[in-house]
């Protein structure tokens, strides 16, 4: 198996990064498109964050165990900042819809700050970028959902 390319960013990162925007922007789109069921579609697009703000978080842990210029307090703060998006993300499954939004955007620009945080500490040159891009078509979509029309 070839190991994952610290410049370029692997094919298969970007098909699997990309593709899992797929959910957002259906979803977002869903809730302008199907009106009688927006509300449906939003909690649909909010536990869908949910989930995929908990497995960005859960890049900290993998980060914290295997990047070796970490001294031991950084390292101890990406273990614990590595809980933190899914302590965001549970209780926006219980909020209504625009404050479920809200949370979980903020939870996503949280990580990308903690990301940028890591990033020159070992992580591969595309990981940022690619990070960026990612957060910002996930929170256009949690927050546009949020104007649409009830």
């Amino acid at each position: 198996m070839k190991p994952v390319s610290q410049t370029s960013l692997p094919h298969a990162v970007a098909w699997l990064g990309y593709g899992g925007l797929l959910p957002f922007v259906a979803t977002a789109a869903a809730v302008f498109l199907d009106p009688v069921h927006a509300l449906l579609w939003a909690r649909i697009l909010i536990a869908y964050g949910a989930v995929i703000l908990s497995f960005v978080g859960a890049l900290h842990w993998a980060f914290a165990m295997t990047l070796t210029g970490l001294s031991g307090t950084r390292q101890t703060v990406a273990f614990i900042w590595s809980v933190v998006p899914a302590l965001l993300a549970w209780p926006a499954l219980l909020l209504p819809y625009p404050y479920a939004a809200a949370l979980i955007v903020a939870g996503f620009v949280l990580h990308y700050a903690q990301d940028r945080s890591l990033a020159a500490l070992g992580l591969p040159s595309w990981y940022l970028p690619l990070r960026l891009r990612l957060t910002l078509v996930a929170c256009a979509a949690l927050l546009l959902s949020s104007l649409a029309p009830r």
